[in-house]
């Protein structure tokens, strides 16, 4: 098993909520959103922006070819009683990815603590440490447009 979680990740007038997987592997110098290009369409980002960054990412399956959007969007981990906090993130759009992927900053700056992968078991850094919760199922994302929808509490 793995650990993912729910992601709000706003950008412009819209929010999209996904499952992304966080993956401590994915080393980054900020905090990164992996996205597939589904996902960058819905955000708003396919075909990439001209302020998108062409870059090559080394990779365990070697080099890969992603576009860098810098400070895009906002991401949120949700879960039935408790919220993230808001944190800027850089979206990198991969030709590759099929499913949204967490950076190693990213799940620092969200306050993720992974207890168990095997198990897909995490909390949140100030949950108790006896609080579990259970990793999200792989899944869909949702679009929402905010100007339509009340936003979600900070």
């Amino acid at each position: 098993m793995a650990v993912r979680v729910r992601l709000r990740v706003e950008r412009g007038g819209r929010y999209v909520e996904a499952v992304a997987l966080i993956n401590s592997g994915y080393e980054a110098d900020s905090p990164q959103l992996m996205i597939p290009i589904a996902l960058a369409r819905e955000l708003g980002l396919w075909p990439p922006p001209p302020t998108a960054r062409e870059e090559v990412f080394d990779t365990a399956g070697g080099p890969l070819r992603v576009w860098v959007v810098r400070n895009a969007a906002r991401a949120q981990v949700l879960t039935k009683d408790a919220s993230s906090k808001r944190v800027m993130v850089d979206l990198v759009i991969s030709p590759l990815a099929d499913e949204a992927l967490i950076s190693d900053v990213l799940a620092s700056e969200l306050e993720l603590v992974l207890e168990d992968i095997g198990r897909g078991l995490w909390r949140f850094k100030w949950d108790p440490v006896g609080k579990l919760r259970m990793s999200e199922r792989r899944g869909a994302t949702t679009t929402h447009n905010v100007a339509t929808l009340a936003p979600r509490p900070p």
